[in-house]
């Protein structure tokens, strides 16, 4: 096979570093924007966040610091000693500090109750692997099998289902109660049992008799039919246990006080259960004229430092190898603070001419709020208007939020598709699914609306709606099917 050596030339599309930046910042929401740029002022000594006036001044703010005399300050200004202190406490009130508390984790409060068991230093650590096996909302999730190969290669303990079985009983009988189930069912079942235990155990004259009746029957349906109980066939379950619907009634009001979800009732301080929403625009409504901001909160003003420019200017001929080497550093650094500015500059312009396309769009609906106003958009609406690549109107709308006078919005939820309704008029598909959801919230519970019915519904309103569409726009919505919304 021969060797050889040739010349080709190829087109090929490459990102300048510019580019990269600003389709990495276009995709930032403001608080990730923030922590960017406090990040680069930390990396990059070139960029600088203060006033030019600031740093035009410092130096006359050093002479003046230098200039000044202690001289001019006399014994009798000074404070006097009994007055930086207090005495005039009461005898019975104590001195108050400053103090702080940390909220007990889910897996601590777990490890917690392990310490109090008997159990050897050996089961104690596979107890503790499984502890640390649950997931946030206290189920396992994964199969014992797995658990004891995972052990063996972590810890080095040779295990089997059989003990790890007996370590998770052991571990399910911790509070809160339904911890360490495997599934819903069990979880269910788990807290059932532990409160007809509770129950069981108080006085007679204290008992319960009928809530402990039907805490038993719950208990039964939960292990006979919850495949039923699941899919609200309430008609079987009342045949085949027996029972009346209005004991079937008081069996699912005790489901219903049971939590599914019993490792979120401990408090993780560990972990944000709340999102903090910060608008990226704001926009104001002033006798018809609407006006699009953005707030800087803490994006501050950036620029680049100028002692390191005029350093750089200086160095044209650097002559040794430090001054070479401090001069490539600075401009590596002056580039990259360039760049970065540019990028956050043309971040703010591309947000800012986004935002005011999608007003101009949806203008009459940003007066008020009024969603029978909002019309269909899609990207490339917002695309013809501003300029831009959809895929660039893809990433501003992305985790994106607009605080108006009626609310704060998400710009994706301004976007949808449109139709045409029996008077030829084009509408927001937001309109039909607004429709579809005060349909479901107005129906008889007892006897809920097919999709059928829900179709028929939106043709007297005007809109020729199919079955399959209704549906399509119900499961987007998260609104189950009329057996599963069928309450007794």
């Amino acid at each position: 096979m021969d060797l050889r050596q040739d010349l080709r030339l190829k087109l090929a599309t490459k990102l300048s570093p510019l580019q990269i930046q600003t389709i990495k910042l276009l995709e930032a929401t403001t608080m990730e924007i923030e922590a960017r740029i406090r990040k680069e002022l930390e990396d990059n000594p070139v960029l600088d966040d203060q006033p030019a006036q600031k740093e035009d001044d410092e130096g006359t703010e050093e002479e003046s610091r230098k200039n000044v005399s202690l001289s001019g300050y006399s014994s009798e200004d000074d404070i006097p000693s009994y007055k930086l202190y207090v005495n005039n406490r009461g005898k019975d009130e104590k001195p108050q500090y400053n103090t702080f508390s940390v909220k007990e984790s889910f897996q601590q409060s777990l490890q917690r109750q392990l310490g109090f068991t008997n159990l050897d230093e050996r089961r104690k650590n596979l107890a503790k692997f499984i502890i640390g096996s649950l997931s946030s909302d206290g189920y396992l999730r994964r199969e014992l099998d797995a658990l004891a190969d995972d052990i063996s290669f972590r810890l080095g303990i040779e295990t089997s289902e059989e003990e790890l079985e007996s370590l998770l009983e052991l571990i399910q009988q911790f509070e809160p109660a339904g911890i360490g189930a495997r599934s819903l069912q069990e979880c269910l079942t788990l807290q059932l049992e532990s409160k007809i235990t509770l129950e069981k155990t108080k006085a007679e004259e204290l008992r319960d008799a009928k809530g402990l009746k039907y805490k038993q029957l719950a208990l039964d349906m939960l292990y006979d039919h919850f495949d039923l109980f699941t899919k609200k066939h309430y008609d079987k379950i009342c045949s085949r246990m027996d029972i009346s619907q209005d004991d079937l009634k008081e069996i699912i009001a005790q489901i219903l006080k049971l939590n599914p979800r019993p490792g979120g009732q401990i408090d993780d301080s560990y972990s944000d259960q709340s999102q903090q929403v910060i608008p990226d625009f704001i926009l104001e409504e002033e006798e018809g004229v609407l006006t699009v901001t953005m707030p800087k909160f803490n994006i501050p003003e950036l620029r680049v430092n100028k002692r390191y420019r005029n350093y750089l200017d200086k160095a044209n001929v650097p002559r040794s190898n430090a001054e070479k080497e401090a001069a490539s550093f600075v401009k590596r650094k002056l580039d990259s603070a360039r760049w970065f500015i540019e990028a956050v500059k043309q971040r703010q312009n591309t947000l800012q001419k986004t935002m005011e396309a999608i007003v101009e769009l949806q203008h009459n609906y940003m007066l008020d709020g009024d969603e029978t106003k909002l019309k269909p958009m899609t990207l490339k609406d917002v695309a013809d208007i501003t300029g831009f690549d959809v895929s660039t109107i893809s990433r501003v709308v992305n985790s994106k939020y607009v605080q108006t006078n009626f609310g704060i919005f998400s710009l994706k939820s301004f976007f949808s598709e449109g139709f045409v309704n029996n008077s030829g008029e084009e509408v927001s598909t937001r309109e039909i699914k607004k429709l579809v959801q005060d349909s479901v919230d107005g129906e008889n519970k007892a006897k809920p609306l097919t999709d059928d019915e829900l179709s028929e519904i939106l043709n007297r309103h005007g809109f020729s709606i199919a079955r399959r569409t209704v549906a399509k726009y119900r499961e987007q919505m998260g609104i189950p099917v009329a057996r599963l919304r069928r309450q007794l």
